[in-house]
């Protein structure tokens, strides 16, 4: 079911045994600045439509994009930044409660439960937002926006290791298949011996010696359809 709207008490108004929080904090704070230059009513109507019309009401809106734009922002996992929400009151005033909360109102897997129902194409609309709030508070030009350069660098890449046996086993394979398709004749393939141990050779501490030589004899063994080939380019 839609969350239900949260209560917003009127400017001034405050509770007779707490003290509100934009009363307790330094409103020149970045996530306090954030907080007002963000437009939390689009999140409502944008992801609104993902909830059922019967049922239990869902989370407030802005307390679960709230909680991931500082996550993100601050680099933390889902455990790490609701713990820290319990004791930072300017992430409680980020994500729109008005007085300070000593108890936690979800459960840390409620945020992966909630990303799983908004979807990767809505969540889109989080990075939207942040872009539109840089803008509206000059800190971007649009025309800085129309390009965007990636660095791929830091992202993982499938290179497998110099040493690795599967690496070794695929080398033969290609130099078998060269050599047959030059018509060039090997006395071996090496190929049915390498197939079984290269799936799951593993190098712990007890079998290092022994995983040493394996790993020996595949080089070795990487050689000689290289030497034949190369003979045989001789001999031509």
């Amino acid at each position: 079911m839609r969350p239900h709207p949260v209560p917003s008490p009127a400017d001034g108004e405050s509770d007779l045994f707490r003290n509100r929080l934009d009363s307790l904090i330094d409103m020149r704070h970045e996530f306090v600045r954030l907080s007002g230059l963000i437009d939390w009513k689009r999140f409502d109507e944008a992801f609104g439509e993902l909830y059922a019309e019967k049922g239990r009401p869902g989370l407030p809106t802005r307390l679960m994009v709230g909680l991931h734009l500082i996550k993100h922002a601050r680099g933390l996992s889902d455990e790490q930044v609701c713990a820290q929400w319990l004791e930072n009151a300017y992430f409680q005033y980020f994500s729109g409660e008005t007085y300070f909360q000593t108890a936690l109102p979800l459960d840390r897997t409620s945020m992966s439960v909630w990303r799983g129902r908004i979807g990767p194409e809505k969540l889109e609309a989080l990075i939207a937002e942040t872009l539109a709030a840089a803008r509206r508070a000059g800190a971007v030009e649009p025309s800085q926006m129309r390009r965007v350069t990636i660095d791929t660098t830091a992202q993982t890449k499938a290179v497998a290791h110099p040493t690795d046996s599967h690496l070794l086993l695929r080398a033969i394979e290609w130099l078998n298949r060269t050599a047959k398709k030059q018509g060039v004749a090997v006395r071996q393939s090496y190929l049915r011996g390498q197939t079984r141990p290269a799936r799951g050779r593993t190098a712990d501490a007890r079998r290092s010696a022994q995983a040493g030589r394996a790993l020996g004899e595949e080089v070795a063994q990487l050689d000689r359809p290289a030497d034949a080939r190369h003979r045989a380019q001789d001999r031509g």
